[in-house]
């Protein structure tokens, strides 16, 4: 895999949040299901009480997706500016393509009081909890190696070549779940029961830390 982080933004002042407002990172290996997960996420009674942040990437849409809704697809040219301007609070090249999250979309969430729930790569996410000490890092693991190789190939969204890459970084990606504030295992067949889990996680942390602003 192939990463390189994005400039420090230039002249970008921070934005406080509103008190108790969460800027939560879901991340995981290829295949684990976290667009599913957080599908599910949003389901839930209080999704209106959050945010899901719509990630920037140079990737070609696949046909079931649609732009703005999975991700903002945009060029290489643009990706750029998006960079060099400071508009992306992180930003990773993941599998040749770009990946980056939308600065202002974090904070006029989290400004508005709705926590801003954040779907990147670990990477990416070491690269925001670096800058956001306060960010809560959520990973999703699989029950193991093997089921999530199963999912990856059922999935047949990638090249042979593709899918021994996508399979190696997961095993790598795995090994740094000890970087994150808690792991969750989507279990298979199980994705309620997932995102009740990281629902719970959010409950009892806006309950400990009621009075926390999320400086971003």
């Amino acid at each position: 895999m192939t990463r390189s982080g994005a400039r420090a933004p230039v002249g970008d002042p921070t934005i406080v949040g509103a008190p108790g407002a969460l800027l939560v990172i879901v991340s995981g290996p290829s295949g684990v299901g976290k667009d599913t997960v957080i599908e599910a996420l949003k389901r839930l009674p209080d999704s209106d009480l959050r945010h899901y942040v719509v990630t920037c990437t140079t990737r070609p849409a696949r046909s079931y997706e649609v732009d703005g809704v999975h991700y903002h697809f945009v060029d290489a040219v643009e990706f750029q500016r998006l960079r060099e301007h400071g508009e992306l609070l992180e930003a990773n090249e993941v599998h040749g393509h770009w990946y980056g999250t939308p600065r202002d979309e974090v904070r006029r969430s989290l400004v508005a009081g709705r926590d801003a729930i954040l779907k990147i790569d670990v990477q990416g996410a070491a690269d925001v909890k670096q800058k956001v000490p306060d960010a809560l890092l959520v990973f999703l693991v699989p029950p193991s190696l093997e089921d999530l190789f199963s999912r990856l190939q059922s999935r047949a969204t990638e090249s042979a070549d593709e899918l021994d890459i996508r399979q190696r970084d997961a095993a790598l990606e795995i090994a740094r779940q000890k970087d994150y504030d808690h792991v969750v295992t989507n279990e298979t067949g199980q994705v309620e029961r997932t995102a009740q889990r990281i629902d719970d996680i959010l409950h009892r942390e806006k309950a400990a830390h009621p009075d926390r602003r999320t400086r971003v």
